[in-house]
């Protein structure tokens, strides 16, 4: 569905047809916090993006550079894979000038099509070589790290697994969830068989099942029961314990372990942002990428972008950027 956010900011659903319209000429909210300033006139320039980024968490940010710059900015929201793959049949035809991808597979697999075009060198250079396309494709504005979260008063931190291989190990027999069929699992795991291949990768999930790791719904479900020591410890994103331990406390009874650095376990997901190579658009897309990787918009992410239980906010994403 169209509908109008300011007068130089328009989101539209996956189908919708044009409704509503503002004349307001100031932002609030978390959009307003990103940018304080009055918003600029707005412009004849334009960006359209494609964004598998749920609504609720990226559209202040669109908010807040539509407002700055007076580009318009126009979204398809839908799934990272449903877009991509609309974004593949469409072809040069796409009017996107931007993809924002929840996960990097989308982006790969977008980026084999020859679909990508390249970001500008000096937007690459603001995050590091891990985070961002070797080809200049695509680059990391965010990320979910994964972690293994453990009841500390059924394990001792002296006793804690280096590495996920170690969790198919006997000790570890029914001690340990995973949240087999959420989105970020699967994210994980996709990354897992890329780096491994996927003959280690699926004995891994063999093993675990053998070892009769206990399966549960989602991350939360697994921070809330190793909190109140139903299971031992589970693999999780970073930011659930955080928000359980801020409405909790001392009562949530679950900390966050790092596997080691460089352990498939201890995995940051990005969040990657693509220009299309064929946008009509594409100085206002890399400004807007450039938008995505600012200080304001980096910190909005770190501690805004999903609201902690109780209401509060927590320090819920990773940022990307060499900057504070």
């Amino acid at each position: 569905m169209f509908r109008r956010l300011l007068p130089i900011f328009i989101a539209f659903g996956m189908f919708g047809t044009a409704c509503g319209s503002s004349n307001q000429l100031q932002i609030d909210g978390s959009a307003a916090e990103i940018n304080p300033d009055a918003c600029v006139a707005g412009t004849n320039r334009e960006v359209t993006i494609y964004s598998g980024r749920t609504e609720n968490l990226i559209e202040p940010v669109l908010e807040a550079f539509a407002c700055a710059t007076g580009i318009s900015v126009q979204v398809r929201w839908g799934s990272s894979t449903q877009l991509a793959l609309l974004i593949d049949e469409e072809g040069d035809r796409s009017p996107a000038d931007i993809f924002l991808s929840r996960s990097p597979g989308p982006v790969g697999f977008l980026e084999s099509k020859g679909l990508l075009g390249t970001i500008n060198s000096d937007i690459l250079n603001l995050v590091s070589n891990e985070n961002r396309s070797t080809e200049g494709r695509w680059v990391g504005f965010s990320g979910r790290k994964r972690v293994l979260v453990y009841n500390i008063d059924l394990v001792s931190e002296a006793e804690l697994p280096t590495s996920v291989f170690d969790l198919t190990e006997k000790k570890w027999r029914s001690k340990v969830a995973i949240p087999a069929t959420n989105g970020s699992f699967v994210d994980w795991f996709t990354v897992f068989r890329d780096q491994y291949g996927t003959d280690i990768a699926t004995k891994w999930l063999d093993d675990m099942v053998d070892n009769e790791a206990r399966y549960y719904p989602n991350n939360r479900s697994i921070v809330e029961a190793t909190g109140r020591g139903e299971i031992e410890m589970g693999l999780v994103n970073h930011y659930y314990n955080y928000q359980e331990v801020a409405v909790a406390g001392d009562d949530h009874r679950a900390k966050n372990h790092n596997l080691g650095d460089n352990d498939i376990g201890s995995l940051l997901i990005i969040t990657a942002a693509t220009v299309l190579d064929s946008s009509k658009n594409p100085d206002e897309a890399n400004e807007l990428l450039a938008y995505l990787l600012t200080a304001p918009v980096q910190s909005y992410f770190t501690n805004r972008t999903i609201p902690a239980r109780g209401g509060h906010s927590t320090k819920c994403r990773v940022a990307i950027t060499h900057r504070s």
